[in-house]
């Protein structure tokens, strides 16, 4: 439909959070790959070459977009997508400490909350915010939102105490909470990037962009979210010799190492496509754009549980450990609708 559709933003939204909450497990149909040769292959993908080929495709003249828009956007742009690049592979490494619900759970709960008080904070409307119609709703919200990521980790240090010694070197709670934390933190700075980069985005629409227009400014923070992870990785992969595993000087059969690049250039296009289908939603929300990231952010709960159970990541805790990660989970749910009523009010 042509303008403004709440309902077709909602649904867009869904899309691209179910892409956002699978785009870590192609990592797992890899072999004889270290986490920075997929880390490395993963990243190209994700934050130059999918979201490049996209705003070509679809943003008119994108180049000449680029080349209009004021430097210090465009570098202020590229600047926090570079901080969110430190989340992502906070991210990254968190997950393989708690797994997948919980790093999501803890990360983007945070992340809701920030990413729509820091732009606030930004722009100073911050207290008039809250003083208009729906704030002291949110500022509820916020405050159930973060009364739920607590009781996730609590749910989380409660299963590192039950799971067996074999499993102990594995999971660290307090590692991965350390870690989804940072994540969750830079997640928000990459929405600020993203209200940063929206002059780009609205000089795409005039150049005739219509629904596609933030994928002018998506490629110009996911950049930044690159060059960081690719000196990170690339200077971890010379320390620990792994570089190789991405050459045929490796010891992998040429097949493996096809496929090592499939998946990898897969969980890649994944976490592009959650901010694709993000941009098309948040165009679509209208007047109720204000609601997008926390409505994207509870999909992406909602979805990393299922994938959690999928993955079997809570097969061997007590029911009691069971019941606190199913209550946190309504908590955070909960906050969310909570900080969508009152965003639309």
């Amino acid at each position: 439909m042509i303008g403004p559709n709440p309902i077709e933003g909602i649904g867009f939204h869904a899309v691209g959070a179910a892409s956002a909450s699978t785009c870590y497990l192609p990592f797992h149909k890899t072999k004889k790959w270290s986490w920075v040769a997929y880390w490395l292959i993963q990243s190209l993908f994700a934050w130059i070459l999918a979201p490049l080929v996209i705003a070509i495709i679809t943003v008119p003249d994108f180049f000449e977009v680029i080349k209009q828009s004021s430097n210090s956007i465009l570098w202020l742009t590229f600047l926090l997508g570079g901080m969110y690049g430190f989340g992502g592979m906070s991210f990254g490494f968190a997950t393989r400490y708690i797994g997948y619900s919980l790093t999501y759970a803890i990360s983007i709960g945070l992340s809701a909350v920030l990413g729509t008080v820091l732009p606030l904070i930004i722009k100073g409307t911050l207290i008039s915010y809250f003083q208009q119609s729906g704030g002291g709703i949110i500022l509820f919200g916020m405050v159930i939102a973060l009364v739920g990521v607590g009781l996730c980790g609590m749910a989380g240090f409660k299963k590192e105490k039950e799971i067996s010694a074999d499993n102990q070197g594995k999971f660290s709670m307090k590692k991965g909470f350390m870690l989804a934390t940072v994540a969750g933190i830079l997640s928000g700075v990459f929405n600020i990037a993203l209200e940063i980069g929206q002059p780009v985005a609205d000089l795409a629409a005039k150049k005739g962009a219509g629904i596609y227009e933030d994928n002018a400014k998506l490629i110009i923070a996911t950049a930044g979210c690159f060059v960081v992870n690719a000196i990170w990785f690339t200077c971890l992969g010379i320390k620990q010799k792994n570089l190789v595993e991405l050459t045929p000087k490796s010891n992998i059969p040429k097949s493996t190492l096809f496929k090592n690049f499939l998946w990898a250039a897969f969980g890649g296009i994944l976490w592009c496509m959650q901010f694709f289908f993000y941009g098309l939603g948040h165009v679509k929300m209208g007047r109720f754009q204000f609601a997008s990231w926390v409505i994207h952010m509870s999909m992406l709960i909602f979805f990393s549980f299922l994938v959690g159970l999928a993955m079997k990541e809570w097969r061997n805790v007590s029911k009691k450990t069971y019941a606190t990660l199913i209550i946190a989970l309504i908590v955070l749910g909960t906050s969310f609708f909570i900080l969508s009523y009152g965003s639309m009010q």
